[in-house]
């Protein structure tokens, strides 16, 4: 997969379109007047593969979310290796708690595909926070459901268990909540997934054999489709 940047997202920013608005979990927690005040300030941006939408040690401008394609989260080691936080794939909204705080990005966001990445400006996010019961209720749930994220992610890594990180990892991009955007069925590739899991395409397709034999999912032509989300969380787990 190339991940080489290719110019600059900021060199592709033009107003969002009204099916790009409508598509914005946040907007519908907002008073008629909220609503217009930030429709009129979002803008949105195409980010090439290997664009890297917000980078270590660079302070925050905007809030930004997924309209289309795929985003990854990630920060390097002190070996030089990346590890992978977490995929974003569309509807996801993410870096609130470094908007809120506008303190400088501790990890990197790049994209894996072609994407499409909305953006509101950091200083009416502010301004949202401190008018909009609505939207606070909204990123207050962001909080909380990607604190449950990353606290799940940790107990699946002890597990050294490939087939409960696939699984993993895959819940947690059908999570409703963080990438309202999924629905059901989820459009991805097995190399996009082998490279936000850290395995090798051929160990990820044995997963995703695994979990269709068991229910869980079924693997479609360019993506995936979740046929029981409570099996896919209980097989991220590992075997009881």
């Amino acid at each position: 997969m190339n991940l080489t940047p290719v110019g600059s997202i900021r060199d592709r920013v033009r107003p969002a379109l009204a099916e790009e608005l409508a598509n914005i979990p946040w907007l519908r927690t907002l008073t008629p007047a909220e609503r217009r005040r930030a429709e009129a300030v979002v803008v949105v941006g195409e980010a090439e593969p290997g664009d890297l939408v917000c980078r270590i040690g660079r302070s925050p401008t905007y809030w930004f979310g997924v309209v289309e394609g795929l985003l990854k989260m990630s920060n390097d080691a002190a070996d030089g290796t990346s590890m992978t936080y977490s995929g974003l794939p569309p509807g996801g909204w993410f870096g609130e708690g470094t908007a809120m705080k506008r303190e400088p990005y501790r990890y990197n966001i790049q994209a894996l595909r072609r994407s499409v990445v909305a953006g509101l400006p950091i200083d009416d996010f502010h301004w949202l926070l401190d008018h909009s019961i609505g939207f606070n209720r909204f990123v207050m749930n962001q909080l909380n459901e990607r604190l449950a994220q990353f606290i799940a992610a940790r107990e699946a890594d002890r597990l050294n268990n490939p087939d409960a990180r696939v699984a993993r990892n895959l819940a947690a991009l059908f999570n409703p909540v963080l990438f309202p955007g999924v629905g059901e069925l989820l459009r991805i590739t097995q190399q996009e997934l082998a490279y936000l899991i850290g395995l090798s395409r051929q160990r990820v397709n044995q997963a995703l054999r695994t979990l269709e034999s068991q229910g869980a999912l079924r693997v479609e032509y360019g993506g995936l489709r979740v046929l029981d989300m409570a099996a896919l969380r209980g097989m991220a787990t590992g075997p009881a």
